[in-house]
């Protein structure tokens, strides 16, 4: 079986427009899908309405019990639910879930070291429930999960969406050929972040490190790349990083090993 994982960010879930191509996209494409999703803009939104400071450490979210609140709230209701909306107006049959949802993802909360990220989770291999996922896509349903998920002890913890994508698929690679992409608001990972233009086409594990380095990879793209690469590791096919309306096209960055 080929699968497609696909992760779209809170820029493209937070801007009608450019939901409403990307949806339409995902869902004429043939074969088994799962999305995933943020929504870190509207979440940051929420939090500064409620008099709150989002905090972020290299495009991850400290969360403490308030932001896992509200975070909960953006992620596993609004977002989820207004994207399998759209889905199922294209003729995509879609079931929105958090991680805790048929245990479909259970994780550990991150240890403080040295960083406390609060009620941040960490998912391992054996947190993604594999048979799930591939009872579902081989009954013709397609999974949207958002960075809600549990650690089956009645605690919900919030992870990265790209940590989440990148974990369904490394875990899912066993089992099938897998492809990994991250769709958002650039064509790619770019040379000149102001220039969309300037799309680098293959980045490697050693230009990886001298792009970081030089700053010119930075922020969230951070954990984006290194959840890609551990992905590659892991057995996935092929990573591709564009733009939520290039779903259809190869205007694109590709990860691969050296």
């Amino acid at each position: 079986m080929d699968i497609k994982v696909i992760k779209i960010g809170g820029n493209v879930v937070d801007n009608p427009a450019l939901l409403a191509t990307f949806v339409k996209d995902f869902a004429a494409l043939k074969g088994p899908k799962i999305l995933v999703h943020g929504g870190g803009v509207m979440a940051s939104t929420i939090q500064k309405a409620l008099g709150q400071t989002p905090v972020m450490i290299e495009g991850r979210r400290v969360t403490d019990a308030d932001t896992l609140k509200v975070v909960t709230m953006v992620y596993a209701g609004w977002c989820n639910k207004n994207v399998v909306a759209q889905l199922q107006a294209q003729g995509c049959n879609a079931l929105g879930m958090s991680g805790a949802d048929a245990n479909v993802i259970k994780a550990v909360k991150r240890p403080v070291n040295p960083i406390d990220y609060g009620f941040v989770g960490d998912i391992y291999p054996n947190g993604i429930n594999c048979e799930l996922l591939m009872s579902l896509l081989e009954a013709g349903i397609t999974p949207v999960l958002c960075a809600i998920n549990h650690d089956g002890e009645g605690h919900l913890l919030n992870t990265n969406a790209d940590t989440v994508s990148s974990s369904i698929a490394s875990a899912l690679a066993s089992r099938a050929d897998v492809d990994l992409i991250y769709c958002f608001e650039k064509n790619g990972v770019l040379a000149d972040k102001d220039d969309d233009a300037s799309v680098i086409p293959i980045i490697t594990p050693s230009a990886y490190a001298s792009l970081k380095a030089d700053g010119v990879v930075a922020d969230g793209m951070i954990p984006k790349l290194d959840n890609s690469f551990k992905a590659i590791a892991s057995g996935v096919r092929s990573v591709i990083i564009k733009h939520a309306s290039n779903l259809a096209n190869d205007i694109q960055t590709t990860l691969k090993a050296e």
